[in-house]
């Protein structure tokens, strides 16, 4: 299991980055991300932070441990300049917080992020095929999610990706320990959304592809 997607107490997360890593390095999952919300009030504070704490657990731990950033809730002009900012942080996964249907997420995020310099687009709601077919042109990852809420529209990212040629991926987004999911729940989720077997596992072959990137800059 991989996960590109998690949160941490820097954040709204439950946990600190170190008992994170270690519960799932106890789940075997092979990779995970701690992307913590941030806008331009707290980037500068908690990415140093997450790529300080991943460089110092990974030599004890198997699991590999990548820093990186969830652009939340910014005005979509501002995401262009955070991505940005974050790059030159040491981000190594950007993820924005996609317009899901759950939140109020401003109108034009979607839009804004995939023109950006981002890894994923998270949990993006109901995307257009336009900006789907944006996504592929630019090789921006759309989230399929296990997390509660953002799940609703999971059928219809993945059926917009499809139709677009757009790479997915599957993430939890996790917040607390129970968000943490085994390898065949999140294959369930991903065959709950419509996708099949093998494009399941596309999905994790894309996962694995981000990973690779980041060990290649590391």
């Amino acid at each position: 299991m991989i996960d590109l997607h998690t949160h941490t107490l820097f954040s709204d997360g439950a946990l600190l980055p170190a008992e994170l890593a270690r519960r799932a390095q106890v789940l075997d999952y092979k990779a995970l991300a701690m992307t913590d919300h941030v806008d331009s009030s707290n980037l500068d504070f908690v990415l140093p932070r997450l790529v300080a704490v991943c460089a110092d657990l990974q030599p004890e731990m198997s699991i590999t441990l990548i820093p990186g950033v969830e652009i939340t809730h910014v005005p979509p002009a501002s995401i262009g300049r955070l991505a940005a900012k974050a790059r030159d942080l040491g981000a190594k996964i950007i993820i924005v917080h996609g317009e899901s249907v759950v939140e109020p997420v401003c109108p034009g995020t979607n839009q804004a992020a995939l023109e950006s310099d981002i890894d994923i687009l998270a949990h993006p709601g109901l995307i257009t095929l336009a900006e789907a077919e944006l996504a592929a042109r630019n090789g921006v990852c759309l989230e399929i999610t296990t997390r509660r809420g953002h799940s609703i529209t999971n059928g219809h990212v993945a059926k917009v990706a499809r139709e677009a040629g757009a790479p997915l991926v599957l993430n939890n987004d996790a917040h607390a320990p129970g968000d943490l999911v085994t390898l065949d729940f999140a294959e369930k989720v991903a065959r709950g959304a419509g996708l099949t077997g093998a494009q399941w596992q596309v999905m994790r072959e894309k996962s694995k592809e981000l990973v690779q990137r980041f060990l290649a800059d590391v």
